[in-house]
């Protein structure tokens, strides 16, 4: 389990430099020089993701329960995660209306999918996983909101010329087929390649 907390710390701690220690952020890279500071930054987050994932996996062989989810969640937990990969795709599809409306689906889709995880899991490493993703990403998205939008966007900020232009209906329907696609990919054979359990009972 502390395998699994070290990794938790390491990635979620690493990503949330930006939005939380922007000054030590900053004197790291005037301190490393921009590209020994992404690399170490890459590294970290690998290191960080190997041990949750080895963490996880260690400790689901002796589970800790701490609740027993009713089986009806598991079916809006379904639901729920489907949710979660539009929004992830709405975040790398530039012009949908979903980015238009929420600025922030990629950590919108880390909210609801650790949400829907805590759902229909509850042993003591589900809880510590999904649970320390949904309050990273409660905080970010908080603090995400509370930033002042740009109000001049130029070609420096392509991100924000892009959102400034109004949505398109063909990459709003685009955002929709890939993130089903994706999921249905992933509910049906992804998640039993890679995390070894089928959420439908099917290999």
């Amino acid at each position: 389990m502390a395998e699994l907390i070290l990794g938790l710390v390491l990635f979620l701690g690493v990503h949330a430099l930006r939005v939380f220690a922007g000054g030590t952020r900053e004197k790291l890279i005037g301190a490393m020089g921009p590209f020994v500071f992404k690399a170490f930054y890459g590294i970290v987050s690998i290191i960080g993701l190997l041990l949750i994932v080895s963490g996880y996996a260690a400790a689901r062989i002796e589970p800790v329960v701490l609740y027993t989810p009713p089986m009806g969640l598991a079916h809006a937990s379904s639901l729920l995660t489907l949710i979660a990969f539009i929004l992830l795709a709405a975040a790398y599809i530039p012009g949908n209306i979903i980015l238009k409306k929420l600025k922030h689906p990629m950590t919108l889709a880390v909210k609801v999918w650790a949400f829907a995880h805590l759902l229909s899991n509850g042993t003591l490493a589900d809880v510590l996983l999904f649970g320390g993703f949904l309050v990273w990403s409660v905080l970010v998205y908080r603090s995400a909101r509370r930033r002042q939008p740009v109000d001049n966007p130029g070609l420096s900020n392509l991100p924000a010329l892009i959102a400034s232009r109004p949505p398109s209906m063909l990459a709003s329907l685009l955002t929709l087929v890939i993130g089903m696609g994706a999921w249905a990919w992933f509910a049906f054979q992804g998640h039993a390649l890679l995390i070894g359990v089928a959420p439908f009972g099917v290999m």
